[in-house]
């Protein structure tokens, strides 16, 4: 009987990619791994199984070097992969080593497959072990029969999983006298390559050292093998491909990335997909290619007509095709200017940027040159930049204005004062902030509306202040625009400011901003410098135009508002169907519902946690596209329904945090919990 070891090896790892060909004392690890191997004297033949991607090409050139066959399968189906290497050779008995363990013992190997033979058994595994030391034994007939009948995408990635939970196959195990499996001597991470490159140095001149003799090691000198200690062993194995990139996203990226509001720890911490491949319409496929219908933020409210609208899309790719940039300036910047003010009669100019932060900064800027004042009053959320986190100078002044917590650090102390926050709907707190800084107040900022809508005419009173006292209007509209009116929010309270801001909506997707305004004030950006490269590339306007031009054409505003007020009543019935105490908040097409339990946030994490589970990004909010129909919208309540039950059940004594497999999502928009 021919006995082959498949040594499972590939480029692509993604949590330390190239891992198998990293190099240790001056070799690849693969060479490492196939030598101490090689001294095996139950194996006939030891072949790399490889993935057919190009990025594998290298590793076949360097196992070939080597003296080794390399055969080559899918990189997703390796179970198959397995299935076919060892019909090609033959092989009645097949060794499955991978590539990350270059400590495996060809003693303890051998041992295993004595143990196989011996117990004529289908499959025969050492338990108990260190992780690194993995060695699983099977026959041809069991890979043969696990090819053709296994079905998930699971077992069909990790080769024996079927075999090892069906009944169907005869298993043994060789067990070491004590638990070792907490022991971590394989390489996932870069951690681990510092410990296996540890042992390696220390045995530098017996290649062949034993499992036993590293494991005396790591009692004697621990300190060899601290750099991993905190990582868990087999997580691997039950991660996704984008809960591994965000991990080893967050060692090369402050925070993991580039936008608070789309950290996985926000959602669903160590459990959320964190990376996407493709999107269309209110469909999102993560990295292993599993497809979940969004009922969450939709890109942070910039699809409202869906990801991937055909139109927009054309219009983006023809500016492609005619060139994104130029010595010369794009026209579609003129159409988009006059169409913006078409759509906002009030307004006669316009400034363009690609992100909300960048435009906010903008229109602080043109207003303070205008103006000739310093100070802002503020209401919401207003970005990133220094001007609006000098709030937090002081006295954590925004900790009521949607972003709870938030540190200055890196924010001049010379801007203490400059920035002053006022509360929605308070008319006499805004008088008063007038009154103490009088002639001082350059422009009052604020969002038409979030979480709550005017009362007693609020708007109309602000509107009346900044004309009294010469200031500035400034409504930012970056999330309100064009999700309940073809413009701002403004215009469904009939006040019109003296400058607007627009983003996220605006171009479906594609990075466009946009600050309209009054020309006596607009003139101001002559006056001082506001100017930058890439808002002057193409692909921004052309899409911003085609978004505008079909969302007049089908009313989107229209569709989105009578889709999000059904969705937040449905949300309230539900609460009501389970007596469970919820407030519901927001415009209706962005809308959302909090718990009113001192374990709200753990219920959030909860609702994550099974919604996902069932197919669907969903926490406690909604970004509503036009794409979300009355039968998604349908399915989204059919699986809440049971996870309120079971919600309800909790706030009558039963655990919520026994239920919740893993972290609590963190904190983030003080009405986003």
């Amino acid at each position: 009987m021919k006995t082959v070891a498949l040594v499972q090896a590939r480029m692509g790892s993604t949590r330390l990619p190239g891992k198998v060909l990293k190099s240790i004392m001056g070799k690849p690890m693969i060479e490492l791994l196939l030598t101490r191997l090689s001294q095996s004297k139950e194996i006939d033949e030891i072949v790399v199984a490889t993935s057919q991607e190009s990025q594998d090409d290298e590793l076949q050139l360097v196992v070939e070097s080597l003296g080794y066959r390399c055969t080559r399968g899918s990189n997703k189906n390796v179970l198959e992969r397995f299935y076919d290497s060892a019909k090609s050779l033959s092989a009645d008995i097949i060794v499955r080593i991978t590539g990350d363990c270059p400590l495996v013992d060809y003693v303890l190997v051998d041992k295993c497959i004595r143990g196989f033979k011996d117990s004529r058994v289908d499959y025969f595994s050492n338990y108990n072990f260190p992780d690194g030391l993995d060695t699983e034994v099977i026959s041809f007939s069991a890979i043969e029969h696990a090819t053709k009948h296994a079905k998930s995408d699971f077992d069909r990635e990790h080769v024996t999983p079927y075999i090892r939970n069906s009944s169907l196959f005869v298993k043994d195990v060789l067990k070491s006298n004590q638990d070792l499996s907490g022991i971590r001597w394989s390489v996932d991470e870069p951690e681990d390559l510092i410990v296996v490159t540890n042992v390696f140095e220390y045995f530098i001149d017996n290649l062949f050292f034993s499992w036993s003799q590293v494991l005396d090691l790591q009692i004697m000198q621990p300190e060899l093998f601290q750099p991993n200690q905190n990582i868990r062993n087999n997580e691997g194995a039950i991660m996704g491909i984008g809960q591994k990139l965000y991990k080893r996203a967050k060692k090369v990226i402050p925070g993991g990335n580039m936008l608070l509001s789309k950290r996985p720890e926000m959602f669903l911490p160590e459990k959320w997909p964190s990376y996407y491949s493709k999107s269309k319409g209110c469909k999102v496929w993560d990295l292993d290619g599993k497809d979940y219908i969004d009922m969450s933020i939709m890109g942070i409210g910039t699809n409202t007509l869906g990801y991937g609208h055909p139109e927009v899309d054309e219009a983006v790719i023809k500016s492609l095709k005619d060139g994104n940039m130029s010595t010369l300036n794009c026209p579609e910047e003129v159409y988009l200017a006059e169409k913006l003010i078409e759509i906002n009669p009030w307004a006669e100019m316009v400034r363009f940027a690609r992100s909300g932060g960048e435009i906010n900064s903008i229109a602080i800027r043109i207003a303070r040159a205008s103006s000739g004042r310093d100070k802002i009053a503020i209401c919401g959320y207003h970005g990133w930049h220094d001007w609006y986190l000098s709030a937090n100078l002081n006295n954590k002044s925004l900790d009521g204005h949607l972003l709870p917590g938030l540190n200055p650090d890196g924010v001049p102390r010379g801007l203490t004062g400059t920035v002053l926050p006022f509360s929605y709907n308070n008319i006499e707190q805004l008088e008063d902030l007038i009154k103490n800084n009088h002639n001082e107040m350059a422009a009052i900022k604020m969002e038409v509306s979030r979480n709550e809508a005017p009362k007693d005419d609020y708007l109309k009173k602000v509107r009346d202040l900044a004309t009294e006292n010469n200031i500035i209007l400034i409504f930012d509209e970056c999330s309100s625009g064009f999700r309940e009116t073809f413009g701002g929010l403004h215009k469904k309270y009939n006040v019109d400011p003296d400058m607007a801001i627009f983003g996220k909506a605006l171009g479906n997707g594609y990075a466009i901003t946009a600050c309209v305004g009054k020309s006596k004030f607009m003139q101001a950006a002559q006056k001082t410098f506001i100017s930058s490269t890439f808002w002057t590339e193409r692909i921004g306007p052309s899409a911003a135009l085609k978004t505008l031009e079909v969302m007049e054409r089908e009313k989107s505003w229209k569709t989105i508002t009578e889709m999000g007020l059904k969705i937040s009543n449905q949300w309230q019935n539900l609460a009501d169907k389970y007596d469970i105490e919820i407030n519901t908040w927001g415009i209706p097409a962005l809308s959302g519902f909090t718990f009113v339990s001192k374990d709200a946030l753990a219920y959030k994490t909860y609702v994550t946690q099974e919604m996902l589970m069932n197919g669907y990004l969903a926490g406690n909010s909604i970004y509503v596209c036009t794409e979300h129909n009355d039968e998604i919208v349908a399915g989204y309540f059919s699986k809440l329904d049971s996870i309120f039950k079971t919600i309800k059940q909790c706030e009558e004594g039963a655990d919520i945090y026994s239920l919740i497999n893993g972290p609590i999502c963190h904190t983030g928009f003080s009405r986003l919990n």
